[in-house]
């Protein structure tokens, strides 16, 4: 069975940087698309990053672009996502994700990806 367990939320000053880390179980990250994605308050869910092991393709949202950094290890099975120069904005819950089969298309902050972590909570404030 499938698991993805994130690790390396906190509370964070504007202008600071996380590392998160998304640890998978179960499966390879050579056969998967993953990604990040994150919750405000009161808000629906969107997508933050992904990266496909087909061609190693990576899309960043706008919101995060220069800012964030998605990478994996492919040794460990984890994901990580560098976070810099974070902003009030960033906060909320950042959930790592997974699927066997779907390619990134526009609906790619949306799509209902089949594997999901608990989730990590940050919190950028002063």
């Amino acid at each position: 069975q499938v698991h993805l367990v994130e690790s390396g939320g906190g509370l964070v000053q504007p202008g600071g940087s996380l590392r998160l880390s998304c640890a998978a179980y179960g499966f390879t990250l050579d056969y998967n698309v993953m990604g990040w994605f994150r919750q405000a308050p009161g808000k629906e869910r969107e997508g933050v990053a992904v990266h496909t092991n087909r061609n190693e393709a990576i899309i960043y949202a706008d919101s995060v672009k220069g800012r964030f950094t998605i990478s994996r290890d492919r040794g460990k099975n984890t994901l990580y996502l560098q976070m810099n120069n974070l902003k009030p904005e960033d906060t909320g819950v950042y959930y790592c994700a997974a699927d066997e089969s779907y390619w990134p298309t526009s609906d790619w902050g949306q799509y209902n990806y089949a594997y999901w972590g608990q989730g990590t909570q940050i919190t950028v404030s002063s």
